[in-house]
C-alpha cells in the first residue's frame, strides 16, 4: 500500500500541490489495491475455492437426485409404510436436511462460479503447462516447516535422526497431497471456466445482436475512463481481472465518494469563501499583548482552541442586526471542527497538543449549547451595557482571573511549570484573554467600529484559520489509505472516499487560494504557519498558486502519491 501511485507527469499530490480530480483519482486507485487485496477477495478467486466449491455442490445435486428417485418414501403415512425408527417424523428431518444443504450450498457454488468468471476471461492466454503449475505459495509453508530443525531436545542422535527423517517423510506426504489437490482444482476450474465461456460468449452473441446500439456507445464511452489494471492486487499467476470487473470495484469507489457529497457542509462553505489570504492565523493573537505571569512557557496553540475563543467572543457582542449570522456561524464552526479534529488527531501523533484540543471542547461544549464560555453567560447584559469594548475588557479580567488564581494556587507545584499539565479551564481562559486584550489593542484606532463590524471581522479571522487547517485535509485522506493491517484496509480507505466526498466543494473553494511557501512537514501546526507569516505577512510573502507553481519542500516523511492521468 505504501507504493507510489504515480502518474506520467510524475506530480505529486500532496500540501499546497493538488486538486480535487487527482485526489479522487488516488483514493479510487488506493481502493482498487484494498479491494483486490483483501482476504475474502484473494479466496473468492483461488483455485481452492473451487474445487471446495464444485465439491459441495456436487454432493447437494446428489442428495437431490437420491431423494428425488426415492420420492414414494416421502409421501404422506398413509400411502406407504414408513420402514425408519423415527416413523412419521422422517419426513420433517429430510425436509430439514434439504433446507440446510440448500441453504449451505449457496455460498460455496457461489464463490465457484465467480472463480470460474474470473478464469473464463483468461483461457485461451497461456500454456498448458503454465495453467497446471503449482505456484510456490500452496506449499511455502509445508517446506519451510521440512528445512526448519526440530525443537525436541533429542540427545540421542540416532533417535533424532529417526524423528527428523520421519518428519520429512509425512511432510512429503503432505507437499503431495497438497499438490495433487491443487491439481485437481486447477483441472475443475479450467473445464467449469471453459463451459462458461461457452455459455457467456453465447449470451453476449444474443444481447449484441438485440442491443448493438447501445453496447457500440458503451464500448465509445469505456475507452475513455482511466485504466486502473495496474493497481490490481495479483496472485501469483494471475494475468489480471476482468475488464467488467474492475469497472465495478471503480464504481464502488464512486458511490463511496457520491455518499459523502450527500453530506456536505454547506455552512462550513460559505464561511471558508470569506477567506482570502489566511491573515486571520496571524491576526488572532498579537505579540505585543503583555503576557500573564504564571510560567516561563507558553503552552502551544492547535487549530481549534482558538476557532472556539474567536467564536465565543464573538457570541458575546450584544445588539447584532441579524441574528441569523450568528446562527450560520455557529453551524459552520460546529461543521469545520468536525474536519479540523480530525486533522489535529491524525497529525498530531505524539499527542503532544492532547489537552489544548480537550480545552477547545470544554468551551465548544457551553458554546454550542448555551452559549456559555466557562458558565459564563455569553449574552448576558452583565457582560456589557451594549458596548462591545465593555464586553471584551469583561471577558479579558475574567480570563486573567481564572489564570492568576491558578498560578497563586500552585506556584510552588513544579508540575504546573510545564503547561501542557494546566487543567482545560486554564489553558482556555488563557487563550480568551491574548485573543480579547489583541481585538481590544487593535480597537484603539478604531473606536467607531460596530458590533456588526467587529462581528465580521472575526468571522473572517475564523474563516482563515479554518481555510489553513483545511489544507492538511488532502494529507490525511492520503494518510488514511496508508493502512498496514489487511484487515483494516479497506475500511481505512472507505473512510478516506466518503471524507473526500464531504469535502470536495471545500477542497475546490481552498485551492484557488495562494498558499504561503510553507515547508508541507511544518503545514499542519498552527505555531508554524503563525511563525512563518511573523516572517512574511501576507501583503508581502512570498505565496505560490495551487495550479502547478507550487514548490512545497518534499521529505520522506511527508504522506503524498503521484498520480496518472
Amino acid at each position: 500500500m505504501h507504493v507510489k501511485i504515480s502518474n506520467e507527469n510524475n506530480r505529486l499530490v500532496e500540501w499546497g500541490n493538488f486538486s480535487v480530480d487527482e485526489v479522487r483519482v488516488a483514493v479510487t486507485r488506493y481502493w482498487v489495491m484494498a479491494e483486490t487485496g483483501s482476504s475474502q477477495f484473494v479466496i473468492a478467486r483461488s483455485v481452492a475455492c473451487v474445487a471446495s466449491g464444485s465439491m459441495c455442490l456436487f454432493m447437494g445435486l446428489t442428495l437431490f437426485w437420491v431423494l428425488f428417485k426415492e420420492q414414494h418414501k416421502l409421501l404422506p403415512i398413509s400411502q406407504h409404510r414408513i420402514y425408519s425408527n423415527y416413523k412419521w417424523s422422517i419426513n420433517c428431518i429430510l425436509a430439514v436436511q434439504l433446507v440446510g444443504v440448500a441453504l449451505g450450498s449457496i455460498a460455496p457454488a457461489t464463490r465457484w462460479f465467480v472463480a470460474a468468471r474470473f478464469k473464463s476471461s483468461d483461457i485461451g492466454h497461456r500454456s498448458f503447462k503454465n495453467e497446471f503449475k503449482v505456484e510456490t505459495y500452496w506449499t511455502q509453508k509445508l517446506v519451510y516447516w521440512q528445512e526448519r530443525p526440530l525443537p525436541l531436545q533429542i540427545r540421542s542422535n540416532v533417535l533424532r535422526k529417526l524423528v527428523h527423517d520421519a518428519k520429512r517423510l509425512l511432510l512429503n506426504v503432505c507437499i503431495g497431497v497438497q499438490i495433487v489437490n491443487i491439481l485437481f482444482s486447477k483441472l475443475v476450474l479450467l473445464v467449469s471456466a471453459a463451459f462458461l465461456k461457452g455459455f457467456l460468449f453465447c449470451f453476449h452473441q444474443i444481447k449484441t445482436t438485440r442491443r448493438a446500439w447501445c453496447y457500440n456507445s458503451k464500448e465509445s464511452r469505456t475507452e475513455t475512463e482511466l485504466d486502473y489494471s495496474g493497481y490490481v492486487l495479483l496472485l501469483e499467476g494471475e494475468s489480471g481481472l476482468p475488464r467488467k470487473t474492475l469497472k465495478n470495484i471503480c464504481n464502488e469507489a464512486d458511490k463511496l465518494i457520491q455518499r459523502g457529497r450527500k453530506k456536505q457542509l454547506k455552512n462550513l462553505k460559505q464561511l471558508v469563501m470569506k477567506s482570502e489570504n489566511f491573515s486571520g492565523v496571524r491576526e488572532f493573537d498579537n505579540n505585543e499583548v503583555p503576557r500573564l505571569k504564571y510560567s516561563s512557557q507558553e503552552p502551544p496553540n492547535c487549530w481549534s482552541l482558538p476557532v472556539v475563543t474567536l467564536t465565543s467572543v464573538a457570541v458575546s457582542l450584544s445588539n447584532i442586526a441579524d441574528d441569523h449570522k450568528l446562527n450560520q456561524l455557529l453551524n459552520a464552526v460546529s461543521e469545520g471542527l468536525y474536519f479540523v479534529k480530525l486533522i489535529e488527531k491524525s497529525l498530531d501523533k505524539n499527542g503532544d497538543l492532547t489537552i489544548i484540543r480537550h480545552a477547545a471542547e470544554v468551551v465548544w461544549v457551553g458554546v454550542e449549547l448555551s452559549k456559555k464560555w466557562l458558565d459564563i453567560d455569553l449574552q448576558n447584559a452583565s457582560l456589557g451595557s451594549g458596548s462591545h469594548m465593555e464586553a471584551l475588557q469583561n471577558l479579558s479580567g475574567v480570563a486573567e482571573k481564572i489564570v492568576s488564581d491558578f498560578t497563586t494556587r500552585t506556584v510552588v507545584d513544579p508540575l504546573m511549570k510545564n503547561p501542557l499539565n494546566w487543567p482545560a479551564k486554564v489553558i482556555a481562559a488563557r487563550s480568551m484573554y491574548r485573543i480579547t486584550q489583541t481585538i481590544l489593542l487593535a480597537q484603539k484606532d478604531n473606536h467607531s467600529q460596530t458590533n456588526e463590524e467587529l462581528f465580521e471581522r472575526l468571522s473572517v479571522m475564523v474563516s482563515d484559520i479554518f481555510a489553513a487547517c483545511l489544507t492538511n485535509l488532502v494529507s490525511v485522506i492520503i494518510l488514511k489509505c496508508h493502512s498496514n493491517a489487511i484487515e483494516e484496509r479497506e475500511e481505512s480507505v472507505r473512510q478516506a472516499a466518503i471524507l473526500l466526498g464531504e469535502s470536495e466543494e471545500v477542497l475546490e473553494i481552498i485551492q484557488k487560494i495562494d498558499l504561503p511557501s510553507l515547508d508541507p512537514k511544518k503545514a499542519g501546526n498552527i505555531e508554524e504557519w503563525r511563525a512563518f507569516m511573523e516572517l512574511n505577512p501576507p501583503a508581502t510573502a512570498s505565496a505560490s498558486s495551487n495550479n502547478g507553481t507550487a514548490n512545497p519542500h518534499s521529505n520522506a516523511e511527508q504522506v503524498s502519491v503521484e498520480i496518472r492521468g
